[in-house]
């Protein structure tokens, strides 16, 4: 849309709204919703309809629509709005009130509000200008990247934080070769501590996606077109590609230029006034209280209390928590307050759990406050934790080492319904969606999951929150079985169908001297029993080195799932040859404290075994239930083992 010389409409009033990103749009609802009858201008830099710029990657990856980019970002549509798209401010006017676009057109305000944005940071390295070098960040960087994808052999990206993660996740198709290189030593180092990156690196490579950490880039080659990148170790990456994703740096030029006082971003006080009273600022552009914040929820929190001043009220932007709550290459990622690089270092106590898929989440508490908390994979109550780090809940003791045992510090029954949640609870980190608007949604007649995400836009980004929005509607949050549930489940059933058979037919004697193969001499023959008895001996070793794999970090190899299942077969295997060593006979004595510790060992193994393949289709309280009590129950049986076997071995040979 071309614009005007001059503005037509009425002058009177008008807010003037800057940007029309995600953020932009936001304060534009706002101010409309809040002022009806007020002439609203807004002003868009780029041609394209407002569009969703966190979807950017999905899209570009093939798994979103481009046609629906903009589907929640609408701007108002009446008589007194007007939209120019495609139209740069180039100079604001302050004593005369009005702003200058790039074709010349003045246009007066009463207000003016700034969500200018960034612009993608461009480190100093020779050969950026390069043919074969993109940015991502916008709807253009979007359209040249896929151009480009079809024909990439090899890409390198610049940049292991969000950014640089969701270019390579966009880039790994068509057989493309991607690597991602970031100078610190881990992924996402804003927001994770070292065992979090590691454990996000691993899920990384596993989509063929390659990472060099800890070495930075000193070159770009090639002499038009690009064909490799230098690093400061001196090795050379060939590639005919390069993704520059080092970060973001807020626009500023134009209130630099009007004399507004800018620091890193625009300097705004609480009520998200610049200097100029009659000027805010919002978003990734504006700094408050020395914090740009990069991300979009702030920057929705930031339009509504500048939509209000402007309205006349009196609300207060008290500032955010570091919030990051997204899907990192499918991989639910969220960090929060003080932790990883943000976390103090000082007497602040952390919590960690993981579990037997990988999964990894940490609380930080400091004087029993709960200050900071990350995980890697899927964590449902994010929303709740998120609360309760708003509110700087306490965390008692015991409920620290029921996250260590569980990973929550709540019962199941202590989590609140998210529709007893506050009003102003955010349910959607990505869009800023609270738990109020999603009731005002319902009001309205969204009855249904679907139906409130296309109203307010909660879980159309990273996914992450479509459990909670299920539950608000009525739904059940949809779980998944563990990995490889079938192949445990049907070992476990067999080994404990296997100690059934033992228990109630013992191998019978031959009953003829016509019998060729004595099979008896397995049990009998003290050579044979020596074979069969190292061999449970080994089994049982083997069995206690494969503990190791979720309690050892040096030893966290390969993946869990598979190390479960060899643990289970490795358990029935043991229990045939117990079989083998005793005929089913039990003994007396120490024989048989012996055999009925293997023997209940193996049940618990095994009914722990079949409650965790099948854990996803039962009541999630009474699935934690059963879960917890089988593998007690499993650990419980371990302990007198090693001295029972000592004794064993010592009887048989001292007597």
């Amino acid at each position: 849309m071309q614009p005007e010389r001059t503005s037509s409409m009425p002058t009177e009033g008008v807010a003037m709204v800057v940007g029309a990103g995600p953020v932009g749009v936001r304060v534009a609802q706002e101010i409309r919703r809040r002022l009806p009858n007020r002439p609203l201008v807004v002003f868009g830099a780029e041609t394209w309809q407002p569009y969703n710029r966190i979807r950017l990657s999905s899209a570009l990856a093939g798994e979103l629509p481009w046609s629906q980019l903009g589907t929640d970002l609408r701007l108002p549509e009446d008589p007194l709005t007007r939209v120019h798209l495609g139209c740069t401010v180039t100079r604001i006017d302050r004593i005369a009130r009005t702003v200058t676009d790039a074709q010349g057109g003045v246009h007066p305000y009463a207000e003016l509000i700034l969500a200018t944005g960034s612009r993608p940071h461009i480190p100093d390295i020779p050969g950026t200008g390069r043919s074969g070098v993109f940015t991502f960040r916008d709807m253009d960087d979007a359209q040249r990247l896929l151009a480009r994808r079809v024909r990439s052999r090899r890409t390198v990206v610049l940049g292991g934080g969000l950014l640089g993660l969701e270019s390579a996740r966009a880039m790994a198709r068509h057989h493309t070769e991607v690597w991602v290189v970031e100078h610190n030593d881990r992924l996402m180092p804003r927001q994770l501590d070292a065992e979090g990156s590691a454990v996000l690196k691993a899920r990384v490579e596993t989509l063929g996606i390659r990472i060099c950490l800890g070495d930075g880039v000193m070159a770009i080659l090639g002499d038009r077109q690009v064909t490799g990148i230098r690093l400061r170790s001196g090795a050379i990456i060939a590639c005919d590609t390069v993704v520059v994703a080092t970060g973001i740096r807020p626009n500023i030029q134009l209130a630099l230029d009007a004399g507004i006082a800018v620091g890193r971003g625009i300097k705004v006080d609480d009520a998200m006034r610049t200097a100029d009273p009659q000027i805010y600022a919002v978003g990734e552009c504006a700094e408050h209280r020395g914090v740009v914040y990069g991300l979009v929820a702030p920057g929705f929190e930031q339009a509504g209390v500048a939509a209000h001043a402007l309205a006349g009220g009196q609300s207060r932007y008290p500032g955010s928590v570091a919030s990051t709550r997204l899907k990192v290459l499918s991989t639910p990622v969220f960090s929060m307050g003080e932790a990883g690089a943000e976390q103090s270092l000082d007497a602040a106590r952390e919590a960690v759990y993981r579990n037997e898929t990988g999964d990894y989440r940490k609380l930080v508490i400091r004087r029993g406050r709960l200050i900071g908390a990350l995980a890697v994979g899927p964590w449902s109550e994010l929303a709740s934790i998120q609360e309760a780090l708003l509110r700087q809940r306490r965390i008692w003791p015991w409920q620290r080492e029921r996250f260590r045992r569980t990973g929550s510090p709540w019962p199941e029954q202590e989590r609140d319904h998210v529709a007893q949640w506050p009003a102003t609870a955010t349910v959607c980190n990505c869009m800023g969606v609270t738990r109020g608007t999603l009731s005002n949604a319902m009001q309205a007649g969204c009855r249904t999951a679907e139906a409130l995400s296309a109203e307010t836009g909660a879980s159309t980004v990273c996914g992450s929150c479509r459990p909670l929005v299920q539950e608000l509607v009525g739904g059940a949050p949809q779980r998944q079985a563990v990995p490889r549930a079938g192949a445990l489940v049907t070992v476990a059933t067999l080994t404990v169908a296997l100690i059934v058979l033992m228990s109630a037919v013992p191998i019978s004697f031959p009953d003829s001297a016509e019998w060729s193969w004595r099979w008896d001499q397995l049990w009998r023959d003290a050579f044979y029993k020596q074979v069969s008895g190292f061999s449970l001996l080994g089994f049982m070793v083997l069995l206690g080195l494969l503990g190791l794999r979720k309690r050892v970090k040096a030893v966290r190899f390969g993946d869990f799932a598979a190390w479960r299942l060899v643990h289970v077969v490795l358990g029935a295997a043991a229990l045939a040859v117990l079989l083998l060593h005793t005929g089913g006979r039990l003994g007396h004595g120490l024989n048989a404290a012996l055999a009925l510790t293997l023997i209940g060992l193996t049940v618990a193994g095994g009914l722990a075994g079949m409650t965790i393949g099948r854990e996803h289709a039962v009541a999630v309280r009474s699935g934690r239930r059963l879960r917890r009590l089988t593998t007690n129950l499993h650990i419980a049986a371990l302990w007198p083992l090693p001295v029972l076997l000592v004794f064993h071995i010592l009887k048989f040979y001292w007597y």
